[in-house]
């Protein structure tokens, strides 16, 4: 019994040795992600705030759904010399801007469907007028008995 006590001993010396001699390794992984997490509470209070906080969270979702420019290196057809291109959907774009802004349409573009399968899904489920009848409106429904 005596020697486990030892060996425990030595186990948690060593233990120690290893984390004080790898710490910045073991912490800097967990200092990212507090820091990230901090982030993302700090955005969530600010889009409690902004009554257009879900416009910006659309589009953050699209522009992650969206592929990003890609840098290519092609022969220009005037003077034969290799130049950077961006490519953007199969589309060759020959400034970053160009393919930047091709993208950034793109984005909203996804952005604006979103909204349209809401607006068809939500608004399609109401009942038209001249489907209902004879049925009392909602403000005759909501009103109480005289």
């Amino acid at each position: 019994m005596p020697h486990t006590d030892l060996f425990i001993l030595i186990a948690v010396f060593l233990g120690g040795l290893f984390f004080y001699r790898y710490r910045e390794r073991i912490l800097e992984p967990l200092r990212r992600f507090d820091a990230r997490n901090r982030a993302r509470r700090m955005e969530e209070i600010q889009s409690r705030r902004d009554p257009y906080a879900h416009y910006r969270q659309t589009l953050a979702l699209a522009e992650e759904q969206i592929e990003e420019v890609a840098k290519i290196r092609e022969k220009d057809v005037q003077t034969g010399e290799t130049v950077e291109r961006y490519l953007f959907l199969g589309e060759v774009y020959v400034t970053l801007k160009e393919a930047e802004d091709a993208r950034f349409a793109a984005v909203v573009e996804k952005a604006r469907e979103f909204y349209k399968d809401l607006d068809r899904i939500y608004l399609g489920r109401q009942p038209r007028r001249e489907a209902m009848g004879d049925r009392p409106s909602t403000e005759e429904v909501r009103r109480p008995p005289p």
